[in-house]
């Protein structure tokens, strides 16, 4: 029900990006955290048009949404008989260089909202973003723990291979600030945030490797988005508290140097509405 609550928010996400009124961020009414549940919604075809020639929806989204727009992208191949989804995904900052560089996509999913920003000064956003989801984070350990890691505090132990994104990274500046929310708590102490960050082995490009690197034992710890928590269920895992955490919001939006400048954007809010929506 986890996962399908993830994709249900989701798949709002083209609707958002395509019918979004041109201005600047507006967070949906009432955007929920990914471990929300939600009712099943049943994916509907959208109405054939006049023409069905093959058409392909290239979408650029940050690397946390690997699993669930992927599925959402097989929903809605399967409901548009010759449609085919492409996705890139990647860490934010590499998406949004590539946008930038000249790369064409018809859809941009980012996990903050500086890079998405900067799509909007660079007059790359069709029609203003929306925000679409939520997420948290939180820290993994391998399924051994080998370091014997059983509260926060004891990231900043000695000897402790902690891995986290490059600061340039939406979920790396993330996990920055929250250790810096516990160096201001006496429980921590000020010097919290230098401890743990002189732990720290090496700083990835995404949330995926550092995952990765997690799960192979090449680390003993690491911060990551709790949807990719999720997604690796062998990992354990300990959960930051709300005074501490970070609510990353993720935006979406058109753009205007589309592959696909033809495609029928009016169909995408028939089909993602059916799909579900936000409360």
């Amino acid at each position: 029900m986890k996962k399908l609550a993830l994709i249900v928010l989701l798949s709002t996400a083209i609707l958002l990006a395509a019918c979004g009124p041109a201005a600047t961020a507006t967070p949906a009414p009432t955007a929920v955290p990914p471990t929300a549940t939600q009712p099943p919604a049943t994916a509907t075809a959208v109405p054939a048009t006049a023409t069905a020639a093959p058409r392909t929806l290239t979408v650029f989204a940050a690397a946390s949404l690997t699993g669930s727009f992927g599925e959402i992208g097989k929903a809605f191949e399967a409901a548009n008989p010759g449609v085919t989804v492409t996705f890139n995904f990647a860490g934010t900052q590499a998406l949004a260089t590539q946008l930038t560089q000249g790369a064409k996509a018809d859809v941009f999913a980012s996990a903050n909202h500086t890079y998405m920003d900067n799509m909007v000064t660079a007059n790359l956003v069709a029609a203003g973003y929306k925000d679409f989801v939520t997420n948290v984070l939180e820290v993994i350990l391998p399924a051994n723990n080998p370091a014997n890691i059983q509260t926060l505090q004891d990231l900043a132990k000695p000897g402790l291979k902690l891995v986290l994104e490059d600061k340039s990274v939406p979920a790396g500046a993330y996990s920055l600030t929250i250790l810096g929310n516990m160096s201001k708590d006496p429980a921590y102490g000020s010097d919290f945030s230098s401890k743990v960050l002189a732990n720290v082995v090496s700083n990835e490009t995404d949330v995926k490797q550092v995952v990765a690197k997690v799960q192979l034992g090449e680390a003993d710890a690491g911060i990551v988005y709790i949807t990719d928590a999720i997604a690796a269920p062998t990992l354990k895992t300990i959960v930051i508290p709300t005074n501490y955490n970070v609510v990353a919001k993720y935006p979406i939006a058109a753009l205007t140097n589309a592959r696909s400048p033809t495609w029928p954007q009016p169909s995408w809010p028939t089909f993602f509405h059916r799909m579900g929506r936000l409360s």
